[in-house]
């Protein structure tokens, strides 16, 4: 990241006090309570560009981009009839080393259905 200027000291500030995961609307929520100037286009710039130089990570589920500030491999579940969205974790991966012939450096597995609060 490059300088950081106080919009951006603040976003990353409320960055981090997600607890999981939050979209670009969640953010800008919280941010324009205590800065009324930024608006959500700076919001989903500065997004983009932590997603790209791998601050944050970031996922498609249904036709929203969510975030987490969790650098760890992921596993997601997301209830395809209440839009919750929850981390499952994942311990062993190992089966992945054995099929990809390569180095690997990140994983993230989307999974989808109906959470059982909706079934």
């Amino acid at each position: 990241m490059k300088r950081a200027t106080q919009q951006k000291q603040l976003i990353m500030g409320e960055i981090t006090t997600f607890s999981s995961f939050f979209n670009a609307e969640e953010l800008y929520h919280k941010v324009s309570k205590k800065n009324l100037k930024i608006g959500i286009a700076t919001i989903y710039r500065f997004l983009n560009d932590l997603t790209k130089n791998g601050e944050i990570h970031s996922f498609q589920c249904n036709r929203r981009t969510l975030y987490s500030n969790s650098k760890k491999n992921h596993c997601h579940f997301t209830c395809e009839k209440c839009g919750e969205t929850k981390h499952i974790d994942i311990k062993k991966v190992d089966f992945l080393y054995q099929q990809v012939k390569g180095e690997i450096c990140h994983v993230q597995i989307d999974v989808t259905g109906i959470c059982q609060k909706c079934s």
